[in-house]
């Protein structure tokens, strides 16, 4: 344990705590796991913390940490693996609170917009949910204004709801209690809203960009800091879906503008248009997996993606799991007299850079370019710039070409690193049976082939396995019953 404390690091993550048994206790996150793990271990923690907390540090026997980008995918990782694990000790978390939420019923004659935390089957329309409330409030707070809804709690506003209400002067509020606005016309608002947080209208983004220039030419700093504000939450709330909807021919147009973008940056002598981008997914050096995925013009390539099961690692150092993956796909690819890509592109800074330029160069593959992206500032490293990063315009095409690729490949070694880790829990349930050691369990997932089959298997189907007979085909099956009937 005290190694492990001392070597976790200063970046926002997930903390896992588990007992003697290996059961997960408590989930917490972390800006800094560093500092928020190391406190649960001083000893002034213990003499003045509550009892439940007290309870929770002396149960600790094993942690575990998920590195993240951001705080706001720390949050969004804690509350999957609570809801996943369930841990006793998370007591905040089992009140049912979840990340926010809008809500409107376009069923009803004037709909309104609000927020909300639990997702209902009740006809309503939901959007989110929000890593982050303000970028949520600043959405709901976006759509009232720039399209005139009410934020009154009547069902149908009257007159008498304008008496003390001045949102149709100071929020702009199309005033439907004073019969200012029809409800065909109020309708239309509100399908131009939805339309928005569904990022079919990026071009009301780029109005609040115009604006927020403009108020910076004209020195007017405070409204150009407010819009900028502003716009950095709506992007936060909407950007996903922007890219999501953005028409095809749209996105390889803009795609292809970005690989020349790219190209002139790097200095190659001609476009980069077969790039093929590397990450890393584990938790704390366990189940470490690794992703290559592959851009053609700059669009993804799914037939070519591959995934590796790290072998020679097994200790938490990224930059040499990214050697390895790197060094066994070129060298097959040396095997198979493949095409090698115009670029490498890994997720990262400086010292994943150096791995993998290690690692191709140790493969005479010398002349292939590699860069590295990382994700905090989205800088750009480059071998001719050594440890000075580059960072490109938030508009620029290059930028977001690189972004989608390396996220890409973020997304599918995370997803490989799911599931061998659901898989590795679904069969930990044989481990905790009485009786049933590493060869019995073994003979059990060679006979059925998975744990699937197995649980849906019958008592005398286990009995009949040589070395088990009745008395443990019985325990073996009730065990999982059980196993079965908790889960659901």
């Amino acid at each position: 344990m005290t190694e492990k404390l001392q070597s976790l690091p200063d970046r926002p993550g997930v903390y896992i705590m588990r007992d003697v048994g290996g059961r997960v206790i408590y989930v917490g996150k972390a800006s800094s796991l560093r500092r928020r793990v190391r406190w649960y271990f001083r000893p002034s923690t213990l003499r003045t913390a509550e009892a439940k907390l007290r309870g929770l540090i002396r149960s600790i026997a094993d942690l575990e940490v998920v590195i993240c980008r951001t705080d706001a995918e720390a949050t969004l990782t804690e509350g999957r693996l609570i809801k996943e694990y369930r841990p006793r000790y998370n007591a905040f978390f089992k009140d049912d609170k979840r990340f926010l939420l809008l809500k409107v019923n376009l069923a009803d004659t004037y709909p309104r917009f609000r927020t909300c935390r639990i997702r209902k089957d009740d006809g309503a329309h939901y959007f989110g949910p929000y890593p982050s409330s303000a970028a949520a409030r600043a959405a709901l707070d976006f759509v009232e204004k720039r399209f005139g809804l009410r934020r009154c709690r009547s069902r149908i506003p009257g007159p008498e709801d304008h008496r003390h209400c001045l949102a149709d002067v100071v929020r702009f509020c199309s005033a439907p209690c004073l019969g200012k606005v029809s409800p065909e016309d109020y309708a239309e608002r509100v399908r131009e809203a939805c339309a928005f947080l569904n990022g079919e209208r990026p071009g009301y983004l780029q109005e609040m960009q115009d604006a927020m220039e403009q108020a910076a030419a004209e020195r007017n700093y405070e409204r150009a800091a407010v819009l900028r504000d502003t716009l950095l939450r709506l992007r936060q709330a909407v950007s996903e879906r922007v890219r999501k909807v953005t028409p095809p021919g749209v996105r390889s147009a803009r795609a292809r503008e970005g690989i020349v973008e790219l190209g002139r940056i790097l200095g190659l002598k001609c476009s980069p248009k077969l790039v093929e981008a590397f990450d890393i997914s584990n938790i704390s050096g366990t189940l470490a997996v690794g992703s290559m995925v592959c851009a053609l013009d700059g669009r993804p390539r799914p037939n070519r993606y591959r995934m590796f099961r790290i072998r020679t690692v097994k200790s938490a150092d990224d930059p040499a799991m990214m050697a390895e993956v790197i060094t066994r796909r070129y060298r097959r690819l040396i095997a198979e007299g493949g095409h090698f890509p115009d670029l490498v592109l890994v997720d990262g800074g400086i010292t994943q850079l150096r791995a993998a330029r290690r690692a191709l160069d140790g493969l005479g593959l010398m002349k292939i370019p590699v860069v590295g992206l990382a994700k905090r500032y989205e800088e750009l490293y480059l071998d001719s710039r050594g440890n000075r990063p580059l960072r490109l315009a938030r508009n620029s095409a290059a930028l977001a070409v690189l972004q989608q690729i390396r996220d890409e490949a973020h997304r599918f070694a995370l997803t490989y690193h799911r599931r061998l880790r659901r898989r590795r829990i679904r069969e930990s349930v044989l481990d905790e049976i009485e009786g049933i050691g590493p060869r019995r369990k073994e003979a059990l997932l060679r006979h059925f082939g998975s744990l699937t089959r197995l649980r849906a298997a019958g008592m005398q189907d286990i009995a009949a396995i040589p070395g088990f007979g009745p008395h443990l085909g019985r325990v073996v099956w009730e065990a999982l019953s059980h196993s079965f009937r908790r889960e659901k």
